[in-house]
């Protein structure tokens, strides 16, 4: 449990402190009193090297000489802890983000903010359920009203919103603690977690359609309510507890499309932020009514119009949804939902709900629709145009606004659309030898490490590796649009031998092949050739985050211009400078590489 209690630590320092920037030596030692396993260290490593004052941190004495004393007691590898103080070599492998210093350091604010909004903004959505909205009046007045006066009754409702946020938090502390807050990081990946997702959202969506409610059990409403008559701060706790049971049926769905979002962004960080602004959503109206009541007048009346709310977040779920099943199959490569397949599904949903929101279908809990309102027919125009937007995906447009959900173009039915017109598999590099395929924007890649090395040495050209994933989105963005870009498909076609090597694939290794490594002080089963290959990411690289590309020489050593990842590289101009500047090490190196390449190719 107590090392549970760090990852907690260091996941509430990340939160709440990574937008102060800096950690002091204080709250550092008092992360490192806590330490008692190996995992703890390296989590509490990991937390202060990413502190802004990290160098300040491992330059102080005491702190590196707690870290060697815990190191030794523990026998754990902390090289990491002294690796950013000290002058690389000239063959230790270069860092994109030395040459960046000040993308580095709000790299993980963004993140978070990221985090926070997206959180913050399925907050109010929750706000606008039939379960929750009716309730903003209903309670503000309860305080102001029962009140002995106008000041107590801000400070009842500051406490009750206050209550929302702490409840919420203390939920995401509890996923933590118990260990789920780790599997987050695998659940972009894992199948069994993406079935769960994808079944969970499903079920959800039929709820908000109206098939069926899902209600927590009655007993744990009950007994939150009867405390909640005690009155004083625990009463008022209580309330807010009352509310957040009492609300799942719409919350619970909501609250789910998070944490799958989550799974995406991974680790506690992410998590607590998350629940932190989602419940500061929910707050903030119970809060801001109370301290300016009249604002209560101005609020639409509940009515008919909240389930039609309802119904369109239903179809979202249901639609997104099965993003989760595509990754599944992508990841087992059954090859069930194929492209194809998943726009088509679409195609079916969002026609489905362009349908409803003109009035052409009702659903159980409608209301008589006499006439549309004038919001209701713009989001159905809207919902219309994306419809038709979807068609020419089945064909092989590349749908830029969604491709990131969609299953890469390479995994279909027919590669380039239905007719293999389109876009997708359109044009491939004249290399075509055993072990490559079709990858992504028609480029020819082999998915074997070694095999790749090996055509590289006999054609003489660099090797360009692509650390990827069958569930990893901004994979899914940097192949749409940056690897077609003009002045980088050439270069990734004709002048480099691609490799991608998917971290997350599920192919079982031939028995011989599978064994257990240790990475950073924690052993790991390599049982998959997705383990084979995360495991080389993270033994050679130190990373476990994709996309990542790497640019070697023909002899397996890394050409040094630093790595590639979306977050520094996602304009097609940095890509495309940080690819022309690995060949011209690579031809500085090896004048007559280029020439002896096309001589090779055209054996081929």
């Amino acid at each position: 449990m107590r090392n549970k209690l760090v990852v907690l630590i260091a996941a509430l320092f990340a939160v709440f402190g990574s937008y102060a920037s800096d950690i002091s030596v204080e709250d550092s030692k008092a992360l490192l009193n806590v330490v008692s396993t190996e995992k703890d260290l390296q989590d509490a490593v990991d937390l202060l090297m990413s502190a802004d004052n990290a160098k300040d941190l491992q330059g102080n004495e005491e702190l590196t000489a707690r870290v060697d004393e815990l190191a030794e007691k523990l026998d754990v590898n902390v090289g990491a802890w002294k690796a950013e103080i000290k002058e690389p070599a000239a063959t230790d492998k270069p860092d994109e983000n030395e040459t960046m210093p000040e993308e580095k350091k709000k790299d993980k604010p963004k993140s978070l903010w990221g985090v926070f909004l997206a959180a913050f903004g399925a907050g109010f959505i929750a706000l606008i359920m039939p379960c929750v909205f009716p309730m903003i009046p209903m309670t503000v007045s309860f305080f102001t009203k029962r009140s002995e006066n106008r000041a107590k009754g801000i400070r009842n409702a500051m406490i009750y919103g206050a209550s929302i946020v702490v409840i919420h938090v203390i939920l995401g502390g509890i996923v933590v603690i118990t260990g789920a807050g780790e599997l987050l990081n695998e659940m972009s990946t894992n199948v069994y977690f993406n079935l769960f997702f994808f079944l969970m959202l499903f079920v959800f969506g039929l709820s908000f359609l109206g098939a069926f409610e899902i209600q927590l059990p009655a007993s744990w409403v009950n007994k939150a309510d009867s405390k909640a008559d005690k009155g004083g701060v625990v009463g008022i706790f209580f309330m807010a507890l009352v509310l957040s049971l009492a609300s799942f049926s719409c919350t619970g769905p909501i609250l789910g499309s998070l944490l799958g979002g989550l799974s995406q962004a991974g680790g506690s960080s992410a998590l607590m932020m998350g629940m932190f602004a989602f419940g500061l959503a929910l707050a903030l109206p119970f809060m801001l009514f109370s301290i300016f009541p009249a604002w209560l007048n101005s609020m639409p009346s509940s009515g008919g119009w909240l389930n039609v709310v309802k119904v369109f977040l239903g179809f979202l779920e249901i639609a997104f949804a099965f993003k989760f099943l595509s990754t599944a199959d992508t990841t087992m490569q059954w090859h069930i939902l194929e492209r194809e397949v998943f726009i088509a599904i679409w195609i079916a949903v969002f026609g489905t709900l362009a349908l409803y929101m003109f009035g052409k279908i009702r659903l159980p809990h409608d209301s008589p629709v006499e006439k549309l309102s004038v919001g209701r027919t713009m989001m159905g125009t809207l919902v219309v145009a994306f419809t038709f937007y979807l068609l020419p995906g089945l064909w092989g447009a590349p749908l830029k606004i969604v491709n990131a959900f969609l299953p890469p173009d390479f995994y279909a039915e027919s590669p380039g659309g239905l007719g293999g017109g389109g876009s997708a598999g359109g044009g491939h590099s004249g290399d075509h030898v055993a072990g490559m395929h079709k990858g992504p924007a028609g480029v020819m890649a082999f998915k074997d490490y070694d095999k790749a090395l090996a055509y590289a040495k006999e054609v003489n050209k660099p090797l360009f590796i692509d650390f990827t994933g069958w569930g990893c989105v901004n994979c899914r963005k940097m192949e749409q649009s940056v690897w077609p870009t003009p002045g980088v498909i050439e270069h990734l076609k004709n002048d480099v031998v691609v490799v991608s090597l998917y971290v997350d694939e599920r192919t079982e290794l031939p028995k011989s092949e599978q064994k257990t490594v240790t990475i950073d002080g924690r052993k790991k089963k390599i049982v998959t050739v997705g383990d084979k290959w995360t495991a080389k990411q993270m033994t050679e690289y130190k990373r476990s985050s994709q996309p990542q590309y790497v640019m070697q020489y023909p002899d397996g050593t890394d050409i040094p211009i630093g790595s590639a990842d979306y977050r520094n590289h996602k304009v097609p101009a940095d890509f495309q400078k940080w690819l022309e500047s690995g060949l011209k090490a690579f031809e500085e190196k090896n004048p007559s590489g280029a020439d002896s390449g096309q001589t090779k190719d055209e054996e081929h």
